[in-house]
C-alpha cells in the first residue's frame, strides 16, 4: 500500500489541487492528512487561494481514500462538512516492517515524544508548516525514533518548499510538489 501524507492545507485550494494530482501521479492508495485542513487559524496570514468550500468538495470526492488526524485548528464543525473522519487524535501506519504514527504535531512532536514508540519507528506531525526528517532519541525510552514533517504547501515556513511524504514497504521519503 502506498501512502501519500500531507498537512495543513489550511483551506488552500490551489495547494489541495496540487497535493490530490500528486496523489494520482504516484499511484497511492491513501492520502493522510495530519490536520488544519480547512481553517487558516488566527496566527497565520489568509492562504492565497483561501476556498474552504472549494476544499470541502476537492476531498469529499475522494472521501474513501483519505485518513485524516485533528489539528489545532479543525473543529467539530469542519467534522460537519467533510466527509471522512477528522477528529482523532492520531492513527498508526503499518507499512512493511515500520510503525507510522501519524498526529498532527501540537500535543506530540519531536520534543515530546510518545512513549509508545518502539525502535525505528516514524513520528509523523505536521503543525510547523516546517518540512523535516531527522532521527530523534527518545528521552523517556532510549529508542531512536525517524521524525518527519511534511511542512504546509499553503502557509510554509522557515523557508521550507511545498512537500508531502510517501510511503512504501516501509519506506518514506519527502518529496517536494
Amino acid at each position: 500500500m502506498r501512502f501519500l501524507v500531507a498537512s495543513d492545507l489550511h483551506g488552500d485550494s490551489y495547494w489541495t489541487e496540487r497535493v490530490l494530482e500528486a496523489f494520482r501521479n504516484e499511484k497511492s492508495d491513501r492520502l493522510v492528512l495530519l490536520g488544519d485542513i480547512l481553517y487558516h487559524g488566527p496566527r497565520n496570514d489568509l492562504p492565497q487561494h483561501y476556498e474552504p468550500q472549494k476544499v470541502i468538495a476537492l476531498l469529499n470526492e475522494m472521501a474513501s481514500k483519505i485518513l485524516a488526524v485533528r489539528g489545532n485548528c479543525d473543529t467539530e464543525v469542519d467534522q460537519m462538512v467533510l466527509n471522512f473522519p477528522i477528529l482523532t487524535e492520531y492513527i498508526y501506519l503499518v507499512s512493511g516492517e515500520t510503525t507510522f504514527f501519524a498526529t498532527h504535531g501540537h500535543n506530540v512532536g519531536p520534543e515530546k515524544l510518545p512513549v509508545c514508540l518502539p525502535e525505528g519507528a516514524v513520528l509523523l506531525a505536521g503543525h510547523t508548516h516546517v518540512t523535516c526528517d531527522k532521527v530523534i532519541t527518545s528521552p523517556q525510552t532510549g529508542a531512536s525514533v525517524r521524525y518527519m514533517n511534511p511542512g504546509s504547501p499553503s502557509i510554509p515556513k522557515e523557508g521550507s518548499i511545498p512537500s508531502y511524504i510517501l510511503i512504501e514497504d516501509g519506506n518514506a521519503e519527502i518529496k517536494h510538489l
